[in-house]
């Protein structure tokens, strides 16, 4: 399987960063293929110009070669904090040049734009995790869990994405080292859990 990992998060040494990792290395255990965009280390533009939003667009070289994996990707993993109940800045750019129409979704024939998208992605399942300093009570008695909206309605689902996941990580800064460790063991259980290794062929 060819699996995506998006990484949004400033710092190498944050446990996102420990997160992707962990899922990139036991993904490639198992033997699938695997792509992580590290969105900051990469310096993602995430600035969506007027001139690229058309579906005919002609988009830079950097986005189609993305727009392209995307497509491939038999599962997709993203992984960032929740900053006011939102991505990052740099990972809703990626939403926004990235998961575009002709790639992640189309309108039906003699639909202009106010209909419901068809989903195109291919991908079998898309996990999210995220991490978070706010008691999980409090973000859905208060807030009403905004990031479970946005990737599992707003995002996978209308593109096509039925097997969805999210995890959160929290409180993550008072956690403490074994209890790190168990969460970096979860998430090797969820990759194998939602990407299983291939039987192997007999000979």
């Amino acid at each position: 399987m060819n699996i995506l990992i998006i990484l949004g998060h400033p710092d190498p040494r944050s446990f996102n960063h420990a997160i992707a990792k962990t899922a990139e290395a036991t993904l490639l255990e198992r033997g699938h293929g695997v792509v992580l965009h590290d969105l900051y280390l990469e310096q993602f533009d995430p600035l969506l110009e007027a001139d690229e939003i058309p579906q005919s667009a002609s988009i830079p070289q950097g986005i189609a070669k993305q727009c392209r994996e995307l497509q491939e990707a038999d599962g997709v993993v993203i992984v960032h904090p929740n900053w006011w109940g939102q991505p990052p800045a740099i990972l809703k750019g990626w939403l926004d040049r990235v998961v575009r129409p002709g790639v992640a979704y189309r309108f039906r024939e003699n639909d202009s734009g106010e209909g419901i998208p068809v989903g195109l992605l291919k991908a079998r399942a898309a996990v999210v995790f995220n991490t978070s300093n706010t008691m999980p009570e409090r973000e859905k008695r208060t807030f009403g869990d905004p990031l479970e909206t946005i990737w599992r309605n707003c995002v996978f689902g209308l593109c096509g994405v039925d097997v969805f996941h999210r995890r959160t990580f929290g409180i993550v800064v008072t956690s403490t080292e074994s209890q790190r460790k168990q969460w970096l063991d979860e998430v090797k259980e969820t990759m194998d859990r939602f990407f299983p290794k291939a039987p192997e062929k007999a000979a």
